[in-house]
């Protein structure tokens, strides 16, 4: 990439963050579904096209890390280190966002785990993250095992429902005005309880 691309690729990036979060602010004072994108376009000093080129789908506009999180579970796996299992990848890159609070697993705040929570579009888009990357996965663990079966998709549905319960659990205790702190206590042990349920069917599945 030249020097040009990668300036013209940050302003991109910037100028996305910069919607993103005025558009945050909005959807947090006033509800996501009482905003509407030509005052986030306002907000933002932009045109309405513009905020639609960067986000075709109102929602992503608060779900803006969407992409990233689609990937997530198999990126993982992609850059799990040699003679590590799928499963004890994810479970020590899980352990590891615990310990950091990371958004990607659910540490958002109460605001804003309460404004997706009081939007039904909102909310049906987080499913559908949550459906997305269980595919992402799967087609990742077929290449890697080189799988012509559905061991891969099976495989999946197990890594990324766990993962899922501890989202919705993080949530939960979000909406319920725990601390970080006292969340990420309590997601130490739950997701230790969770993925050993995993271990003796999957402990050996796809170790590099």
């Amino acid at each position: 990439m030249t020097t040009q691309q990668g300036l013209r690729a940050r302003k991109k990036q910037q100028t996305r963050e910069h919607i993103s979060d005025r558009a945050t602010e909005l959807f947090l004072a006033r509800g996501f579904d009482r905003v509407t994108i030509a005052e986030v376009a306002a907000a933002a000093d932009v045109a309405k096209m513009t905020v639609t080129n960067y986000f075709p789908r109102k929602e992503d506009l608060a779900l803006d890390l969407g992409e990233v999180y689609i990937d997530q579970l198999a990126a993982v796996v992609r850059e799990r280190e040699p003679g590590q299992s799928a499963l004890a990848a994810l479970r020590h890159a899980y352990l590891t966002a615990v310990a950091a609070h990371s958004m990607l697993i659910g540490f958002s705040g109460e605001p804003f785990a309460r404004m997706i929570a009081d939007s039904p579009a909102l909310t049906a888009r987080v499913r559908e993250f949550h459906d997305d990357r269980e595919v992402a996965l799967a087609k990742t663990l077929a290449a890697e095992t080189g799988a012509d079966d559905i061991t891969p998709r099976v495989a999946a549905a197990q890594l990324a429902g766990v993962e899922r319960v501890l989202f919705d659990e993080v949530t939960r205790r979000t909406l319920a005005g725990e601390s970080n702190d006292a969340i990420a206590a309590a997601l130490f042990r739950d997701a230790r309880i969770a993925f050993d349920a995993l271990e003796p069917g999957l402990g050996s599945y796809a170790v590099r």
